[in-house]
């Protein structure tokens, strides 16, 4: 078998190298682009205020990032493989940054959107180039596993930090400062990102542009659909439109990819089982992760009450236990490898989502919150670092920014299905538990209670509360089955082989490639000339 790729030599730091620091660099930037996700969330009712969003106007804060952010994700993996991963992990922060105060800076509401979808610019640049620069900047095994483990973490807990970051933000200073913050974190990261972490090989080669063109166009139509269907529902026409145009357009990506000497995606990855299985889990656990912080930050707010600081607080116990499983995952994984993690881990989601389906209007955050939150938190630790390592695990060097930029986007396009379809489970049950809500409270209501109700169609507490968790107790319950839907892929697909946990620890066949393949080729070995060597 052949050793480790030069690539892989010349990143691999010596022990005692600034290793930790590079670490701490990589996984700085990762908490801005992910907690940037949620800190906004509880900054809307301020922004709206302030820069005069309509309702529906106001959803486009968040969907501006995450359009930008799913559709070049894969774009933004390959422009590190070709001119340099430390160069292109600069350059996004640089956006990344640069929107942020521009965005705290905004005067308007097109200025906002703007500086949004800029910012998802760069995270989309910016992210999936940090998780190359683990696989070129750590040696495979132990070294790589631990860089791995606080890498997933921190994606992990980042969206549980945001909603903490944010409220605090909002509360004690103003909602311009959940842009102002990421700033000097950019600053510190631009600075140190030269000293700390040494640039990659570049490959030569040219841009699929054909591939990026059409990538990017359907991945943007593909999760504008999912949004528009969270908003207007599955048979409005523009939603239809964009689901169809999108399967259009990605087909001929895969044409066109299929056909590229050099493509943005390499369609090989897909047929290695354990890394096909591996993506397939990151769509079910994002579909059931991200619509799990959505209910609840509404569930904490608006039935047990609690301001925005009380609500962030009430998350922070989601981060440290999912460090905690995260760690643990890191340290256990190369004796035991990661198909018992990926099992476990996705067992422990659907049963602390399981667990959620009990809430109801007369639930506590004690009694009711805070253990499912934890139990699906130790699963989501696992579960994250044995899915960034099978994602990445036997990757050839030139295509790591490739396939962080598809294990990033399945995560992307996962939260965006699985929050459409819970939004649409939500809005269903809630429809029918309020007909029943509203014949009681029209029966205990007293005339003035009846003409606000007939004036503005909102029921008032407690009768709202029953509403609200009769349809977030209905998606808790889809959420399971996303998770249950990873158990059973983790079971039935991935395939672990004693020579992989080898590698994992750093043995003989460490460098030689992961499950199913080389270091130089991927799948099957070869590295298959100049075809992939862009």
């Amino acid at each position: 078998m052949p050793g480790p790729a030069p690539a892989a030599r010349a990143t691999a730091p010596e022990r005692g190298d600034g290793s930790t620091i590079a670490l701490v660099v990589i996984a700085g930037c990762q908490l801005m682009v992910v907690l940037d996700i949620t800190i906004v969330n509880i900054a809307l009712p301020q922004i709206q205020r302030s820069l005069d969003f309509s309702t529906t106007g106001l959803s486009w804060v968040v969907n501006a990032y995450t359009l930008a952010f799913g559709g070049l994700l894969l774009l933004g993996g390959r422009t590190g493989d070709i001119l340099g991963r430390r160069r292109m992990f600069m350059v996004g922060v640089a956006l990344f940054a640069l929107a942020s105060l521009l965005g705290g800076l905004a005067q308007s509401s097109w200025q906002l959107l703007a500086a949004r979808a800029l910012q998802g610019v760069g995270g989309a640049i910016a992210s999936p180039t940090a998780l190359s620069l683990i696989s070129t900047t750590f040696r495979e095994g132990p070294e790589r596993n631990r860089a791995f483990g606080v890498f997933a973490a921190v994606s992990a807990g980042g969206g549980a930090i945001g909603l903490l970051a944010g409220g605090m933000l909002v509360e004690w200073l103003d909602w311009r400062w959940v842009f102002f913050v990421n700033v000097p974190i950019g600053l510190l990261i631009l600075l140190a990102a030269p000293r700390w972490i040494r640039e990659s090989e570049r490959r030569p080669g040219h841009f699929d542009i054909a591939g990026a063109l059409t990538s990017t166009v359907g991945m943007v139509l593909l999760v504008y659909g999912f949004i528009r269907a969270a908003q207007e529902g599955w048979r409005d026409p523009l939603t239809l439109a964009s689901f169809g145009v999108a399967v259009v357009v990605l087909a001929v990506f895969v044409l066109v990819e299929r056909r590229s000497r050099q493509p943005i995606t390499p369609l090989h990855m897909f047929t290695d089982r354990n890394r096909a299985g591996t993506y397939g889990m990151m769509l079910s656990l994002a579909a059931a992760i991200f619509g799990m912080f959505f209910f609840l930050t509404l569930f904490v707010q608006n039935v047990l009450g609690f301001g925005p600081l009380t609500a962030g607080l009430a998350f922070l116990p989601v981060s440290v236990v999912i460090a905690v499983g995260a760690g643990l995952a890191s340290r256990l994984l190369p004796r035991f490898g990661p198909k018992p993690f990926m099992v476990l881990g996705s067992l422990l989601a659907a049963a602390g989502l399981g667990w959620l389906t009990l809430t109801d209007a007369d639930s506590t955050y004690a009694g009711s919150i805070l253990g499912p939150m934890l139990v699906l938190s130790l699963g989501m630790g696992m579960q994250f670092v044995s899915l960034t390592l099978m994602a990445l695990s036997g990757v050839a060097p030139q295509e790591t920014g490739a396939a962080s930029g598809l294990l990033n986007t399945m995560q992307q396009v996962g939260g965006s299905l699985g929050l459409s379809i819970l939004v649409t489970a939500f809005g269903t049950a809630g429809r029918a538990e309020g007909e029943r809500q509203a014949a009681d409270f029209l029966a205990r209501a007293t005339p003035q209670q009846r003409l606000e109700f007939l004036r503005s169609g909102e029921l008032p507490p407690p009768w709202s509360d029953e509403v609200l968790a009769a349809g977030v107790s209905v998606a808790f319950t889809l959420a399971a089955v996303f998770a249950a839907v990873g158990a059973l892929i983790a079971l039935v697909v991935v395939r672990v082989r004693p020579g992989d946990l080898e590698r994992m620890q750093g043995g003989a066949g460490a460098g030689n490639g992961g499950p199913g393949g080389t270091a130089d080729g991927g799948p099957g070995g070869a590295a298959d000339g100049g075809r992939r060597d862009g």
